[in-house]
């Protein structure tokens, strides 16, 4: 029923906000436009088209902002006006009563805000769609932003969640690609990555960690956790002065090498995919600033760890590989690589999944950012795994997600860089230290003591399975003849059941020629004669 009442509230609000007239009437299904009849009655909505999409979103929760935040970063399927409003869905969602986000603070940490700091704006410096930020001083002069769950989240999430297991389900129950795409998977796979947005130390952890795996490089730098201040619902961080990366007015009166900037995205990007397999998977606009130190060397501050994915080596290996193949054009390896991963089934025909690959990918080779699509590559792409029935893998789906964050921001940095020339330099550096013999003893010292630990059971399992493999060949023979015998009784009471109904045939006609009220029945008698027939001689 919760499921029920959000599809009403949902209904309700595309109504509100007349975003039916944005769609062709050709386009929209039956039931929706008559679902939406009774909000023809509506006053007409008194902004923009781009205006009247963000206030859906907001209206609809955290949910469906995180929609509109990964649409803002694809002006190539979005109009500019419609972009532009939602990239206010970055930081500047409508913020919760400021007193409020007071309260939370004191209960999570146990004291007054003014003991707790020198300072505390009660004005938000940004606010998102699970969370608002505020300024603060600590006593000892630090300056630090305070991040504030938003009350009572929990609620609007879950509601969500449980629509969408509802919608995962019709879709894998009636679509014949239902299976195919994993929509429950997904969909699970989601919550799980939402709910974990929630919990503060969580994004703190993340921010250690990555702060960490970047400590001696310049293009990244991720801001100081305060630990101390830091609960299931408030985290405390310090406080950084950067320039929004989609702020290219600021970059250019600064002088920022903007291709080094981009080329620097992309590699940090494969860095953390490949090399610390910990990657920041939420990387839309609002998350990211560029340092004012060094334009000419630009470096990076990332914000709001809250998302973050990771691969096993399996996947990691064939990602890899199935790129550089694609860079070399070497559409053969890719399919067969497909095959070997399990990402299509083993049957699969190489040849024709090769030539289904050179189709999508011919056409974006050799041009700069700006003239490829990659939402229409990845349209094409979706018609050549239906066609060969290639499921949807869940653990790439952040990986995905964060692809198209980084085309968005690559776009607007510098449209000329050639993605293709930046990444495939790191991959072949990765390919060859993947198998060079110091990560093969780097590997070899990290497994040893596990298998040092498990070597004296090696003989006892060996022992085992040789008993286990005699026992099951002795048991071979007697199972042989009891399948036999199983077979020979089928046959026997098949052939039992024929001779008693084809003995039944000459009684049923003595009784059909003298009996004048079996003769107005004969034709439903012959029906069920020639049904049992079926039945009793059917395998």
């Amino acid at each position: 029923m919760s499921s029920l009442f959000r599809l009403i509230k949902i209904l309700h609000t595309v109504g509100r906000f007349r975003l039916d007239k944005l769609l062709p009437k050709k386009d929209a299904p039956l039931l929706v436009r008559i679902a939406l009849t009774p909000y023809t009655l509506y006053p007409k909505f008194n902004g923009s088209r781009g205006h009247a999409i963000r206030m859906a979103c907001e209206d609809l929760g955290p949910v469906f902002v995180k929609f509109g935040q990964l649409l803002s970063t694809r002006p190539d399927v979005l109009p500019a006006d419609v972009v532009g409003e939602l990239d206010q869905l970055q930081d500047n969602v409508t913020p919760f009563d400021p007193d409020l986000s007071k309260h939370i603070v004191e209960r999570a940490l146990g004291n007054t805000v003014t003991e707790l700091f020198k300072h505390f704006s009660e004005q938000p410096l940004a606010s998102a769609s699970v969370a608002q930020v505020h300024t603060a001083v600590l006593h000892t002069g630090e300056e630090v932003v305070v991040k504030v769950i938003r009350p009572n989240i929990e609620i609007t999430i879950d509601k969500d969640i449980r629509l969408l297991h509802l919608i995962a389900r019709c879709v894998e129950k009636f679509s014949k690609d239902g299976k195919r795409l994993k929509p429950k998977e997904i969909v699970e796979d989601y919550r799980n990555t939402i709910f974990d947005e929630l919990d503060l130390t969580r994004e703190a952890a993340n921010a250690s960690q990555l702060k960490r795996n970047f400590s001696n490089s310049s293009m990244l730098y991720v801001p100081t956790v305060y630990w101390e201040y830091t609960r299931k619902n408030v985290m405390v961080m310090e406080r950084i002065d950067g320039i929004p990366v989609t702020d290219l007015a600021t970059l250019n009166a600064q002088n920022t090498n903007l291709k080094l900037l981009a080329e620097r995205g992309v590699e940090i990007f494969f860095t953390q995919v490949f090399e610390h397999n910990f990657f920041h998977a939420d990387m839309h606009p609002g998350n990211v600033f560029v340092s004012k130190e060094n334009p000419q060397s630009p470096g990076y501050i990332a914000v709001d760890m809250a998302i973050v994915g990771a691969l096993t080596r399996e996947d990691q290996y064939y990602l890899a590989r199935n790129l550089l193949a694609m860079f070399r054009r070497d559409y053969r390896q890719v399919a067969e690589l497909h095959v070997q991963s399990g990402w299509v089934p083993k049957d699969t025909s190489i040849g024709g999944f090769e030539s289904a690959i050179r189709t999508v990918c011919e056409p974006i080779f050799e041009k700069p950012l700006k003239d490829i699509s990659f939402g229409q590559a990845l349209v094409t792409l979706f018609r050549t795994a239906r066609r060969f029935n290639m499921p949807v893998q869940p653990q790439l789906v952040l990986l995905q997600k964060t692809l198209l964050n980084i085309e968005g921001l690559g776009r607007q940095l510098y449209p000329e860089l050639n993605l293709w020339d930046t990444a495939h330099p790191y991959l072949e550096k990765w390919i060859r230290e993947r198998f060079h013999p110091k990560t093969l003893w780097k590997d070899f010292k990290y497994y040893s003591p596990e298998w040092m630990e498990k070597f004296p059971q090696v003989p006892h399992l060996i022992i085992d399975t040789l008993k286990e493999v005699k026992a099951l060949s002795e048991l071979a023979p007697a199972l042989q003849q009891a399948s036999e015998e199983i077979a020979q009784s089928k046959s026997v009471r098949r052939k039992r059941k024929l001779r008693l109904l084809l003995a039944t045939i000459p009684l049923s006609a003595s009784l059909w020629l003298s009996w004048p009220v079996a003769q107005s029945i004969s034709p439903i008698a012959a029906l069920l004669g020639i049904s049992a027939l079926a039945i009793l001689t059917w395998p």
